[in-house]
């Protein structure tokens, strides 16, 4: 009896070690000094590296993006009570951590132009809610948010700002890092991210003493004491000189890894984009994005759960643009400011393979999937 054989997996977006074994190297090197806690040489030059890499005075290299999520609201000062504004085109890792303080989400519209927060959700939000403590924004698929349009409008009303750049490291809005333009900004090193440690996350900020701060609270928020003092809530949250030094060394390729990224954009753009009810993610003049995930909408016969099945059936990773945080059975309960553009991203969206490791062959395989669904 003969048997078909299982084609290779395309992921979304795996881990993708260098080729030099940067990462190795600085491995290594945790071992040999017996340094695999969470405090080293690694962590020490992991935050000082890529706080130079994007233009921010001080990071703090945390154990996860929603770690860094968290101390970033701790560090503006969010508490019980205080609302702030989320969009709800995100993960949920956005969201969480205004929980896990007790404060209130309110969640805020995407606009077509960016995928991202729509100004003029922002704008109808504070009018809604002046007393707001704090505004997230978030930098979708490595895109960026419209942020001179944003900043403005939260300086009006001088509220704090904090970037979720989870998924954006390496894309520029107008020559500057996305990450560095508010109050705090995070990032994340999850395995499926641009550049990975496995696990693990960064906060940055201009603001040393803060960042100094979230090490301390990050830390146990264990006291200056021969004996064991905690005056403040602490966190076990700080990343160990192990991962560190995987992310030491992938920040030796995330010019790399960008270009990859956009090469694959550009191809799907290509092959793609002619395709009856096709339009790809925006881009934008002041944009340099990542393109961390290719993701296209759909308002033709050929719907989003057409694409991911004929994928899947070729063993080929794909998934749908997030849910909104304002459709999550947990988040349903709290407001929502916008026109429902999320809504339709959500309905009509879909993420493609972007694995950095993806050969020419690899993508072939993806296009001529996808187009096969239109010559039926």
């Amino acid at each position: 009896m003969e048997t078909t054989k299982v084609k290779e997996r395309i992921f979304l977006s795996s881990p993708h070690m260098s080729d030099e074994g940067y990462e190795m190297q600085y491995v290594k090197e945790a071992f040999e000094t017996n340094w695999i806690a969470p405090l080293g040489e690694n962590v020490n030059g992991f935050e000082k590296e890529l706080a130079e890499k994007v233009g921010s005075k001080a990071a703090a290299a945390l154990s996860s993006g929603t770690a860094a999520i968290h101390l970033a609201l701790k560090a503006a000062g969010v508490g019980e009570g205080d609302k702030v504004f989320c969009p709800t085109l995100t993960f949920s890792a956005t969201a969480n951590p205004i929980i896990y303080q007790n404060a209130i989400p309110v969640f805020i519209d995407s606009d077509y132009e960016t995928w991202n927060m729509s100004p003029k959700a922002l704008e109808e939000a504070f009018e809604k809610y002046p007393e707001v403590k704090a505004v997230f924004v978030v930098h979708l698929y490595g895109l960026s948010a419209d942020m001179d349009k944003i900043m403005d409008i939260c300086k009006k009303h001088n509220v704090a700002v904090i970037e979720d750049a989870a998924e954006s490291l390496g894309t520029y809005y107008k020559g500057k890092h996305t990450g560095t333009f508010g109050d705090y900004g995070i990032f994340s090193f999850n395995g499926n991210k641009i550049i990975t440690t496995s696990g693990g996350g960064m906060l940055v900020s201009n603001n040393e003493e803060r960042i100094a701060k979230a090490r301390f609270w990050a830390t146990q928020s264990r006291d200056q004491a021969r004996h064991y003092q905690h005056s403040e809530l602490g966190f076990n949250y700080r990343m160990s000189n192990v991962v560190a030094g995987i992310g030491r060394g992938q920040l030796k390729v995330l010019a790399q890894r960008v270009a990859k990224k956009n090469y694959i954009f550009e191809l799907y753009k290509k092959e793609l984009g002619e395709l009856e009810g096709v339009e790809f993610m925006p881009s934008n003049k002041w944009n340099e994005p990542n393109y961390w995930l290719s993701s296209m909408v759909l308002t033709g016969p050929v719907r989003p759960i057409d694409v991911m099945e004929a994928l899947e059936r070729e063993n080929i990773e794909s998934r749908p643009v997030w849910k909104p945080m304002h459709m999550q059975p947990f988040f349903e309960k709290y407001d929502y400011v916008g026109e429902r553009i999320s809504e339709k991203l959500f309905e009509n969206g879909v993420c493609l393979p972007s694995d950095t490791k993806m050969m020419n062959e690899d993508l072939e395989r993806v296009v001529e999937t996808i187009k096969g669904l239109w010559l039926k």
